[in-house]
């Protein structure tokens, strides 16, 4: 991690557990204005991200391959990605590949040009540009709460039963 200096991670703002790394991955993505399905890591250690410098850093246990479905394009991800970012912008990338054809090629820079368009460099210059779209997962929206319909404990059934019998014998003797 070249870009990664014990003077950056003194700075940076550190994460550790996958669940707060998934979180703070996207409120990263969403603050630089880059897709939030950018990054689709599983089982994340850490992620820094020092805003003076504008280097982020994300390891995770094991590399993996994820097939972005609407463009149709494989991208490896390496135990350990690293990057400076700004509005916009993924400068200097590491630890990710694009899988063109039939062979995986090295991703360093991306951004995103209108509103709708997102460009992929490779060190060659070479460029690939896709919709925005392709890289946007929905957000999980938790529906509103109902409260469940409270089950009668075994007790609760067995005094409304006993309730039940006393009014019945009470109305019984009346007759």
């Amino acid at each position: 991690m070249g870009l990664v200096t014990e003077e950056v991670r003194a700075k940076a703002e550190m994460y550790t557990g996958d669940e707060i790394c998934r979180e703070k991955t996207k409120v990263f993505l969403k603050e630089i204005s880059m897709p939030n399905g950018l990054l689709p890591l599983k089982d994340i250690e850490e992620v820094g991200y020092d805003r003076e410098s504008g280097v982020v850093w994300l390891k995770q246990k094991h590399s993996i391959t994820h097939k972005f479905q609407e463009i149709d394009k494989l991208v490896s991800y390496g135990t350990e990605v690293t990057a400076v970012v700004e509005t916009g912008k993924i400068k200097k990338l590491t630890g990710v590949k694009a899988k063109e054809l039939l062979i995986w090629v090295t991703v360093n820079e991306i951004f995103t040009e209108d509103k709708g368009k997102i460009t992929f460099k490779t060190p060659t210059t070479l460029s690939r540009t896709f919709p925005v779209s392709a890289f946007i997962v929905p957000e999980e929206v938790e529906p509103a709460k109902e409260e469940p319909a409270k089950e009668k404990t075994s007790s609760e059934a067995t005094e409304v039963k006993e309730a039940v019998a006393v009014k019945e014998t009470v109305a019984v003797k009346e007759a």
